[in-house]
């Protein structure tokens, strides 16, 4: 529970069709289990007790009352367990009968729900037995117990976060599904008790329907359909079981029946409601019911991708990068096309930044329709430029049909340096800010010169370090690079390199070198002609950066639940102590450096992170970072 996870799971007993006492056998033992593997929440499938396809035999007293008498067996053997569990039988109550999920802890039933839509098609006609679900909350007695009945939220004392709602099975297939009411409640957790049987495509468009009902709510949700056991007349039971979070699918098991554990976020979940703002007003007749749970950590199981940014499948980071560079080169082609500008006019230096808005560059001139030729590509050697990145920067130049022009720095830095008194053998930050800022000066001589624009390379994991210099590559009339982080800035020249795979082999291995190229501003001199300055030793490395902006700037978790997740995705890479010195490393970077975000230029989002400050990150640049630094000490 600590830091907002909570461990939860989907369960599908083994069953037999009207046999209560079994099936309460059964759903007891996994109780005990899922207890002891820490799970706090449960869902078991719609009608466990009894089975759902009982058909006429639901109107049977016998078996009513048989599921009651189950349903009291399971509380007494259950009466020490924390786990809030839904459990699925028929209710009678006002002389109807429902389909139910009692909500069970600690021997205690804390509410039933009933089934709000009853399907009547493909042989399915709950109508047939059940009533549904009361137009107004009532109470209804279950094995002695005098319960809330209707539409519930349950609430935990302990962590405020923390809402469970249930619906049951046809209610989350329903235009205007109950979980829609219960999330605008509060409900941060949505348990889904059902039956829905097998057919082909059926288990796709399930797994849609409950990630999109996911994301749509802005919640954890958990499905747990019916086992082999149901009736096989006239079809079969897949024991689908799913646990979504906010659009993403955590865990899926089908065909396999037993017990599926994961952990739902519910601090992500309510961060998420907090700053879109979807449920404003709170849902009409919604009644909340109070539980206890004992605060304790959560052991993590659910995967975290080291690479927050970079899909880790091929098809889908080739998706990602087609489309990023997609939306990067056409917020350039606007932008060009709306200031009329001749060219663009881009620093080129054979590293990894400038390669990706050249390549973006040409995207976005072909969209036009104009030669590339009008992307005006300027190499700017000084002190520490190597022969490697010089020639690469050449190469990609000629290769693409840029203008080339090179224009050696070194002199006007020295007259520089004369004209303010810098010793050129002191190797401070004046020395290489100056080599920056002259650069930046060319750039927009050059581009006055020939009616252009200038094109930002920063990318958005160096703007969130502060890693530029200001009024140097800090700016520029357009940032094309702006909300691509370093990680995800690799893969996009790489995908571009494969994509030139036997159209321009010059290209592609141009592009292949760059890739090997260690990051580095190339300001400090060159060590026997090899770059002495990489940035990565200086500022930490750029997966670990990336890892802690994803994290902190979008869902703004905490120094220590950031912390903790970067050792479970990245812990086998880098010590403990490791990770929490580049952490201390970025927060403080973070929060002196905003100053430089605060005038940075345009640059389209490809994301849902940027640093923008007329878009998703408005701070100012006066903000101490105090409590984050006392955070970050206590995980010493």
């Amino acid at each position: 529970m600590k830091h907002g996870f909570i461990s939860v799971a989907c369960g599908a007993p083994k069953l037999r069709l009207a046999d209560c006492h079994y099936n309460a056998e059964q759903t007891f033992t996994m109780m005990r289990d899922a207890d002891k593997r820490g799970v706090k929440v449960l869902v078991l499938p719609e009608m466990s007790l009894t089975g759902y396809t009982c058909g006429d035999l639901f109107n049977q007293s016998s078996l009513i009352r048989g599921a009651e008498e189950a349903l009291a067996t399971i509380l007494e053997a259950t009466r020490p367990l924390e786990v809030v569990t839904a459990v699925g039988l028929p209710v009678e109550n006002n002389n109807r009968l429902y389909n139910c999920a009692a909500i069970i802890q600690k021997g205690y039933i804390l509410g039933v729900v009933p089934k709000t839509y009853l399907p009547n098609y493909d042989g399915l006609a709950d109508s047939r037995w059940f009533a549904s679900a009361p137009a107004e909350n009532t109470t209804v007695t279950l094995c002695g117990q005098t319960v809330p009945f209707g539409k519930l939220v349950f609430a935990c004392r302990e962590l405020k976060d923390l809402k469970l709602g249930f619906e049951i099975c046809e209610d989350l297939w329903a235009p205007v599904s109950p979980a829609a009411e219960l999330a605008a409640a509060g409900a941060s957790i949505i348990g889904c008790c059902s039956a829905s049987f097998e057919a082909w495509g059926k288990s796709n468009y399930r797994r849609n329907l409950v990630v999109m009902q996911s994301a749509k709510l802005q919640c954890g949700y958990l499905y747990s359909g019916a086992d082999e056991g149901e009736s096989t007349s006239d079809v079969v039971f897949g024991a689908h079981q799913l646990i979504a979070e906010n659009g993403e699918l955590l865990t899926e098991s089908r065909f396999e029946g037993g017990m599926h554990v994961s952990e739902i976020d519910v601090e992500r979940i309510m961060s998420e409601r907090r700053r879109t703002h979807r449920f404003v007003k709170s849902a009409q007749g919604v009644e909340e019911v109070p539980f206890s749970l004992t605060v304790c950590d959560t052991k993590l199981t659910r995967y975290i991708a080291p690479s927050a940014f970079v899909p880790e499948g091929k098809e889908e980071r080739d998706e990602c990068c087609r489309e990023m560079l997609f939306i990067a080169s056409l917020g350039l082609k606007q932008r060009m096309a709306h200031t009329g500008a001749k060219t663009a006019v881009i620093g080129l230096s054979g590293g990894l930044d400038s390669t990706l808005a050249v390549l973006i560059t040409g995207l976005a001139m072909k969209m036009l329709d104009r030669p590339a030729s009008d992307i005006i590509a300027v190499t700017m050697p000084c002190f520490g430029t190597t022969d490697r990145t010089k020639n690469n920067a050449v190469i990609l130049a000629e290769q693409m049909g840029a203008t080339l022009r090179t224009v050696n720095i070194a002199n006007s830095v020295r007259s520089h340096f004369k004209d303010i008194g810098h010793d050129m053998d002191d190797h401070s930050v004046t020395y290489e800010n100056g080599q920056a800022r002259e650069r930046t000066q060319v750039l927009m001589d050059i581009a006055n010169q020939t009616g252009g624009i200038v094109i930002g390379t920063g990318d958005l994991s160096e703007l969130a370090l502060g890693w530029c210099t200001y009024n140097g590559d800090h700016m520029s009339m357009y940032g094309v690079n702006a909300s691509i982080p370093k990680t995800l800035v690799r893969h996009l020249v790489g995908y571009l390199a494969k994509d030139n795979v036997g159209k321009d082999e010059a290209l592609h291995d141009v592009l292949e070198d760059i890739l090997d190229t260690p990051v580095s501003p190339e300001l400090l001199p060159a060590v026997q002609g090899q770059i002495a300055q990489k940035t990565e030793d200086l500022v930490g490395p750029y997966e670990l950066h990336d890892f802690f902006l994803y994290y902190i700037i979008r869902w703004g978790f905490s120094p220590a639940k950031v912390y903790r997740m970067a050792i479970k995705a990245h812990g086998d890479t880098y010590s403990r102590e490791v990770i929490l010195k580049w952490l201390k490393t970025f927060y403080r970077r973070f929060f002196a450096q905003q100053f430089k975000r605060s005038c940075m230029p345009d640059g389209v989002a490809v994301s849902e992170v940027s640093l923008s400050p007329r878009g998703v990150w408005r701070m100012p640049s006066d903000a101490k970072w105090a409590l984050w630094q006392a955070e970050l000490e206590k995980l010493q």
